[in-house]
């Protein structure tokens, strides 16, 4: 590569066009694969953000014991929210052979809905309680929490395909959060009704309806 082309950086977009400039034909990316991934980590960072934002405010306006321990700790908030409530509620894979999976025989070309809001609520890997919103079991992470079952907890789906806006969407809640947190205390208003409306992702179907009080 030439130096202009390293001069593109090493954030998410430079490394896009690195690779648009890549000498190997077969590692090139096209222009529409750096417009597609641009449109993916977007969709990934900010509309699935603004959807576990408005879940774990809820979560938090209901169980409002939880806001002053949220403001020193809101890692075990955040995971039991993605639990609950994973902004994307499911992922479509097609098996590419024939496949022996336990008592299941998947042929090719079968495509497989993966429904990560079912894995978050299996009572035989989370327990009675699966229903409930107790941040307290990701205390000792998420292994502890899992019985080391990695497929059990995957909101953002398992390595090697794991989403790419990750860590993005992670950094934002956090901080968002926060400094809600550090302004605010909230509950539940009597207008609200629960409707999660499972499309491409989870979202509240009539809106999320608080009532907020300044700290200040």
């Amino acid at each position: 590569m030439t130096g202009e082309v390293d001069s593109c950086g090493h954030d998410f977009l430079g490394l896009l066009v690195n690779v648009y400039h890549d000498s190997d034909e077969k590692n090139r990316f096209l222009i529409q694969d750096i417009i597609d991934e641009c449109k993916t980590f977007y969709f990934a960072g900010q509309e699935t953000t603004n959807f576990l934002l408005a879940w774990i405010t809820l979560l938090l306006a209901i169980h409002t014991d939880w806001q002053d321990k949220a403001r020193a700790e809101v890692t075990m908030i955040i995971k039991e929210t993605l639990r609950l409530y994973p902004p994307l509620n499911g992922v479509v894979r097609k098996a590419v052979r024939d496949v022996q999976l336990g008592e299941l025989a998947l042929p090719n070309y079968l495509d497989l809905n993966i429904r990560f809001i079912a894995l978050h609520h299996d009572p035989a890997v989370w327990g009675d309680d699966v229903h409930l919103f107790k941040p307290e079991r990701f205390a000792e992470g998420i292994a502890k929490a899992t019985n080391n079952n990695a497929a059990a907890f995957m909101p953002f789906r398992l390595e090697p395909r794991f989403c790419v806006g990750m860590s993005f969407a992670i950094t934002e809640t956090k901080i968002a959060l926060s400094m809600i947190l550090q302004r605010y205390t909230f509950t539940l208003s009597p207008t609200y009704v629960h409707a999660p409306l499972p499309n491409l992702s989870l979202k509240p179907q009539h809106g999320l309806h608080l009532l907020f009080h300044s700290l200040h």
